[in-house]
């Protein structure tokens, strides 16, 4: 009887040593969905997913907490390891979308300590994680093994200033020195996918890439780019301050740029899709990282949306629409791939 009923237990507890450091990927998919549907005024929609975004946000942070105490030695592992070390940044970002959904609930100034965790956890591991990465020598070249994982650590920084610019008019008092980190968080996320992106290029150009190594982490690259006009957009809508002022028009600038480089980006992305699964036969089961191929959907929704509203160009809001209906559709396929694998598992 004992035996029996460890099983499931030992089960359970194998699974929480094997949790991957980008879950928080879930909840960045389900609240950027949340927000693209609020703002279509598809509110009843919009407000079940931001309620299934707060409970997932609960219960993974339950675990990761467990993890850490249950397993330590694993998740030292893994920051120490660069294909996975920076899916611990999904934990930034998926609190920094989070605090944007609760905006518009009664629960808005509830908001501001999501925004201040999110800063605080984004300005903690952006200094360990790095450290922890280039100073942990296996034996395996740390080039080879960078991969579109490393893109969400510019997301984390551009989800800061997405809501930072949101909280603002909650606390107007203190627009100077928001205005200022919100500039800086923009700015830090460029210049990092700048340089991730070198190094993912490099990576591909000397070491080359199989179908079974794309995987839908890739897919984050564009949605770096979409968040950071979502950013941007912001920026330039924030009032008046010193550091506002001096940026506003070199942030304006760039927004159209990003998108437009984000929507090139979406058919070679589509393409690899192929390519892995249609031309190479990879199976397309659930895991994980596919919550960080629905994300960039999401948030390009978003970006067209708004970056449609604010220039007034037509065109780009029904953009946002058909890749907002794309991204609910690909939610709810990776959705049920994860109630299946979740049954499945349970059943052992």
């Amino acid at each position: 009887m004992t035996t029996t009923t460890s099983l499931p237990v030992q089960r359970l507890d194998r699974a929480l040593a094997g949790l991957s450091p980008g879950y928080f990927a879930l909840v960045m998919a389900t609240g950027i969905v949340a927000v693209g549907l609020d703002t279509v005024g598809i509110e009843w929609a919009s407000a079940i997913l931001l309620v299934i975004a707060v409970v997932a946000y609960a219960v993974l942070a339950a675990l990761y907490a467990l993890r850490w105490f249950r397993h330590r030695e694993r998740v030292k592992a893994d920051q120490r390891d660069p294909e996975k070390t920076f899916g611990y940044f999904t934990i930034v970002a998926g609190t920094g979308v989070l605090s944007v959904g609760l905006l518009e609930t009664r629960f808005a100034p509830v908001s501001i300590g999501l925004v201040v965790v999110a800063a605080a956890v984004w300005l903690v591991l952006g200094y360990i994680l790095p450290w922890q990465v280039l100073m942990a020598r296996d034996g395996e070249p740390i080039l080879a093994r960078t991969n579109g994982t490393w893109f969400i650590w510019s997301v984390g920084s551009q989800s800061v200033a997405v809501a930072l610019a949101a909280v603002l008019p909650l606390v107007p008092q203190h627009s100077h020195l928001i205005g200022t980190l919100t500039v800086m968080s923009w700015s830090v996320g460029t210049l990092l996918y700048a340089g991730i992106a070198v190094l993912v290029t490099l990576r591909f150009v000397h070491h080359g890439v199989t179908p079974e190594q794309f995987e839908p982490p890739y897919w984050v690259a564009m949605g770096a780019l979409a968040i950071s006009v979502v950013a941007g957009a912001g920026i330039a809508d924030m009032p008046s301050t010193p550091m506002i002022d001096a940026s506003r028009s070199l942030v304006s600038a760039t927004v159209v740029i990003f998108w437009c480089f984000a929507a090139w980006l979406i058919p070679m992305f589509a393409g690899a899709g192929i390519w892995r699964h249609v031309v190479h036969r990879v199976p397309l089961r659930y895991t994980p990282a596919l919550w960080s191929m629905v994300f960039p959907l999401g948030m390009f929704a978003v970006a067209s949306l708004q970056l449609g509203r604010v220039d007034r160009i037509p065109a780009l809001e029904a953009v946002g629409t058909v890749f907002l209906g794309v991204a609910v559709c690909a939610w709810l396929a990776v959705a049920v791939g994860f109630v299946v694998s979740s049954v499945r598992r349970v059943r052992g």
